[in-house]
């Protein structure tokens, strides 16, 4: 029983990999340009340790607007507590990096992956977007894009140390499975939508 669980999660994982192959690019340059980039919220910090995830998705975010790849970004993350405000953080260091205010959306309701791909859409009004995160999080959200005819790419950023990418990498073939039950079997909902939230796109006369 157990082999037969843990071929059917390996199957579930491949068949996310095959479904979005040729949409992710580690190459800026190859990667199609869209009106907007989601960045996929993640904690800065792991105890006192800077969370190497969490840098590499804020730096490409800036990254990609100033080589005008996107012109705006949504930040999308957890806001579970007073004290734990993902977008919020991200925000403070994607203006250190002099992305202009005014271009940056935050999603303080991205709880998880699912509800951040689904709010970019019917929150936020976006129908095309590049998704910035790690290789394994940029496949499952892809997939999670397609579903909902949001035209996506993705610019994966770099893994954090080896010794720390097996857990992440185990905990991810879970949630893979978990998204195909949300969205094939339960046709799951994101735990709040709200209000539609305007995103100011650069015009191409900005500098």
């Amino acid at each position: 029983m157990v082999i037969v669980v843990l071929a059917c999660l390996v199957a579930v994982d491949r068949y996310i990999s095959r479904q979005v192959s040729g949409q992710w690019f580690r190459d800026m340059q190859q990667l199609p340009p869209q009106p907007v980039a989601l960045v996929l919220g993640t904690s800065k910090y792991v105890g006192k340790r800077l969370n190497t995830y969490y840098t590499f998705r804020v730096e490409a975010a800036a990254k990609l607007y100033h080589t005008n790849k996107v012109q705006a970004l949504i930040l999308s993350g957890d806001n579970a507590t007073r004290y734990y405000n993902e977008p919020i953080t991200m925000l403070n260091d994607v203006l250190r990096l002099n992305v202009p205010r005014e271009h940056i959306a935050l999603d303080y309701a991205g709880f998880r992956t699912f509800d951040s791909i689904v709010r970019a859409k019917e929150v936020f009004g976006q129908q095309a977007i590049i998704i910035v995160s790690q290789q394994f999080h940029v496949e499952r959200a892809l997939y999670i894009a397609n579903q909902y005819g949001i035209e996506a790419y993705g610019y994966v950023v770099d893994d954090a140390p080896q010794a720390f990418h097996w857990r992440v990498r185990l905990r991810e073939v879970l949630a893979r499975t978990k998204a195909l039950i949300d969205l094939h079997v339960l046709q799951a909902e994101p735990h709040f939508l709200g209000d539609p939230e305007h995103v100011t796109i650069r015009e191409n006369n900005e500098e």
